[in-house]
Parts: C-alpha cells; sequence; structure tokens
C-alpha cells in the first residue's frame, strides 16, 4: 500500500492540471471528465472537488496552461512585424503540441492572468506600430482566429482521424479532384495534388501566417478606418 502510495503523482493543482491536459491531448477534451481524471490520478473524484469547483473551473484552469505556453514579447528594438509574428508562430506551435488547444481556447473564456498578458503584449505591438486602439483589438483578436483556423484546417490532420485515415481521405479527395470534367475544372484537376497533400505541413503554416503580416503590415502601411472616426 505505502509503495502504491509512493507510485501516485503527488495531488497538487499543478498536477491535476497536467495529467487533465495530457488526457484531453491523448482522447479529446469532450472525453475528459472528473471521473476519468481521477481514476487516471489514482484517487476518488472527490479528491480533485478540493482543486476544482466544476469541470469548468478545471477546463479554465487547463486554458490558463495553455496560454501559460505562449511566448509574446515587446522588443522596442525588434521591428513590430517581427514581434508579431513571433507572437503568432509560438501561439501556432502551442496549439500544435496541444490537439486539445484550439477546441479549449475556442470554448473557454480567456480572461486568466497568461491570456491577458498575452493579450496585453499583442496590445503594445500594435499600438506601437501606430494602430489606434479599435484597430489594435481588432488586429489582436484576428491574431488569435488565424492561429486556431491554421491548426484546425492543416491539410491531413483532421480531428478523430488516425495518421492512416486521414491520408485515405486526402487520396479519397485527390482522386475525386482529378476525375472532374476537365472542360469546367482545369485548375481544380491541375491543383488536385497540392490541394489533397499532407506531405508539408510547414509550408501550410508558412504560407499562412505571411498572409496574416502582410495584411496588417498593408493595414499599417494605408491607414484604417476606426467606428468613431
Amino acid at each position: 500500500m505505502a509503495d502504491d502510495e509512493a507510485a501516485r503523482p503527488r495531488l497538487s493543482k499543478a498536477t491535476v492540471v497536467d495529467h487533465a491536459l495530457k488526457l484531453a491531448d491523448a482522447e479529446g477534451l469532450d472525453a475528459l471528465t472528473i471521473r476519468k481524471l481521477a481514476h487516471h490520478l489514482g484517487v476518488t473524484a472527490m479528491a480533485l472537488y478540493w482543486h476544482f469547483r466544476s469541470k469548468d473551473d478545471l477546463m479554465e484552469c487547463l486554458a490558463e496552461r495553455v496560454w501559460s505556453e505562449v511566448q509574446v514579447t515587446t522588443d522596442s528594438s525588434v521591428p513590430w512585424p517581427d514581434q508579431l509574428r513571433g507572437g503568432l508562430e509560438s501561439l501556432i506551435g502551442v496549439l500544435r503540441a496541444h490537439p486539445a488547444a484550439p477546441q479549449l481556447l475556442l470554448e473557454h473564456e480567456k480572461r486568466n492572468e497568461a491570456a491577458l498578458a498575452a493579450a496585453e503584449a499583442a496590445l503594445e505591438i500594435l499600438r506601437g506600430a501606430g494602430f489606434d486602439p479599435w484597430q489594435a483589438a481588432e488586429i489582436a483578436r484576428s491574431t488569435l482566429w488565424t492561429a486556431i483556423m491554421l491548426v484546425m484546417s492543416e491539410p491531413g490532420n483532421k480531428a478523430g482521424l488516425s495518421a492512416e485515415e486521414n491520408a485515405e481521405e486526402m487520396r479519397r479527395a485527390r482522386i475525386e479532384l482529378s476525375m472532374l470534367p476537365e472542360r469546367k475544372f482545369p485548375r481544380l484537376i491541375e491543383c488536385a495534388v497540392p490541394m489533397t497533400s499532407c506531405d508539408d505541413p510547414e509550408f501550410h503554416y508558412r504560407v499562412g501566417v505571411d498572409l496574416f503580416l502582410a495584411g496588417v503590415e498593408s493595414l499599417a502601411e494605408r491607414g484604417t478606418t476606426s467606428p468613431d472616426s
């Protein structure tokens, strides 16, 4: 009995959150329950309520855990587009590392300390670039949605499917495109392979980040209109 207890992880709040995130990443956010987490930790469900009032409370802590991994730094000696790119790429990296993270950030409040710190840094970068508060807020929101969209739309990475199942689905989609009527859809047939390829996910992210940054830089150059102007 003593050996069993020694083998169990120490039941601190951080330990519970770490294990909950691993479980959500492995089995999906919807599969995470207090009962399953307690079984995974080798404790009773009631033991977890010392740390969390409810499952929603646990989810908020998971969201904060994810946000705490995002690195957004402000440095006036670095061009603002490079600072914004660094923050976006860090967010994308965290979302890719945690399969449960996109759904988690979509469904749960973002008012924890780590999320606020990331938002504050992004707004500081954008205000330093000359955007007014309305513009900066809109671009900061779009930065988050761009990261989530890119991760959730990564070719060959459909949630709930194995790598083999994803590859098979992409193969079928490629065949369907290649068999379209050539007179009506010549470009779709021409692009059937790249549109259904999952061989180079880094290219997917690089183009997505470049497109977003090019748009923000274009706004900075020509200016935008705020609601009260």
